[in-house]
């Protein structure tokens, strides 16, 4: 049943000057220093009027060099520890840590430390990564899809075996841990992360990328939860049946959407109309950065076409506006109109419980400012107790 309501925010600074397909060009856009950390700033606003307004978790994400100012958090643990200070209930999520940038301990230990030092309010998440500029430049693989994946499960074990063993030993085909060297008189067998995150088991959420039997079954294999995002309702239902169908093949009996989240993008007015036409410039800048990386299905047969990693079997949305507000991979509409779709979404996937209000490309920090207030006083008292403070 629907009662946690979150909000993505990837991070970029647009502030809706000069968006859409008459803006400017993606790759023309160039902001300086300032502009660029300005998503710090615009992180922690959000993250007090969450929590005055009741939200549960603001999802961030990482990302590198974008000069475009797209998406332009570079460590997610670093930022929701600061905002931790400003906020007393909030959870930050991590949207996700992309393994193949880290060095699997650094991660384990920064997480450890956010993980401690906020109380147990920074959710951990992990990716696989979708930029080859981001992933490439850290040196590791992102046009090698298969080497990619190979090299991020190697990850994840061990930093799994970092957060829950007292001292751990990996032997694989990318890292021997600890080095086979002497230290202090003895010849080093195993190694202990110091310290271990004081909340375990590690709560771990995942995106649904590329929606394959392998990524699937890893999913399964861990209880990794996971994020679905921008996809036309006929594919959330496949992707809600398949997820619970492998969960029971590991012996995890899951309520039809139990352990997902349901990410919206989303823009609510007082009538579907006046909504459209805000949203669709803000559609079109989507498009503009989202297209060149192979993210959008644009027909069925472009859906077999995959772009780095696979991520474009992930997105089942086009370029077309009027298609996606019609399968529903992006909402406009009245909160009567976006509370009906809820209640329908919860009939229909009763293990549901997440739904994430993404903050989309374009849209200005004011503008979704009011979108918080709007969807938080006229659409979650239907489905939570009112929590809203002035």
């Amino acid at each position: 049943m629907l009662g946690n309501f979150s909000v993505l925010y990837a991070g970029h600074v647009l502030e809706g000057e000069n968006i859409g397909f008459n803006g400017t060009p993606h790759d023309d856009r160039t902001w300086d220093n300032e502009r660029l950390a300005l998503s710090f700033s615009i992180a922690k606003d959000l993250a007090s009027r969450m929590e005055d307004l009741g939200y549960d978790t603001l999802w961030m994400a990482e990302h590198h060099f974008q000069r475009e100012g797209y998406e332009t958090i570079p460590n997610l643990m670093m930022l929701g520890v600061w905002l931790s200070q400003f906020t007393q209930r909030l959870k930050f999520g991590c949207g996700f840590n992309i393994l193949p940038m880290w060095h699997p301990i650094r991660l384990a230990e920064d997480f450890a430390m956010a993980d401690i030092l906020t109380g147990g309010r920074v959710i951990f998440g992990v990716g696989r990564g979708y930029h080859t500029r981001e992933v490439e430049a850290f040196g590791a693989p992102m046009l090698d899809a298969d080497a990619n994946r190979e090299l991020f499960e190697e990850q994840f074990e061990i930093i799994m075996k970092a957060f829950n063993e007292p001292s751990f030993s990996h032997r694989g085909k990318h890292y021997t841990l600890p080095p086979e060297v002497p230290y202090r008189g003895y010849q080093l067998q195993d190694i202990t992360l110091v310290p271990r995150p004081f909340n375990l088991p590690v709560e771990t959420w995942q995106p649904m990328v590329s929606g394959s039997e392998r990524g699937l079954n890893f999913m399964a294999k861990h209880g990794i939860k996971g994020v679905i995002l921008g996809t036309a309702a006929k594919y959330i239902e496949g992707w809600m049946q398949r997820f619970q169908d492998v969960n029971a093949r590991h012996g995890r009996d899951l309520a039809l959407g139990e352990n997902l989240a349901l990410g919206l993008w989303c823009y609510l007015d007082s009538s579907a109309e006046s909504a459209k036409r805000t949203l669709e410039p803000i559609f079109e800048e989507h498009v503009k950065f989202a297209a060149p990386l192979g993210m959008l299905r644009y027909n069925e047969k472009q859906m077999k076409a995959t772009g780095p990693a696979g991520v474009a079997t992930h997105i089942a949305a086009g370029s077309n506006f009027e298609e996606v507000i019609n399968n529903r991979a992006w909402f406009a509409g009245t909160p009567p109109d976006m509370v009906a779709y809820l209640q329908e979404l919860q009939e229909r996937y009763p293990g549901l419980e997440h739904i994430l209000i993404g903050f989309p490309m374009g849209l200005s920090n004011a503008q979704f400012q009011d979108q918080l207030a709007c969807f938080a006083e006229a659409v979650m008292p239907a489905f939570k107790p009112a929590t809203v403070s002035v």
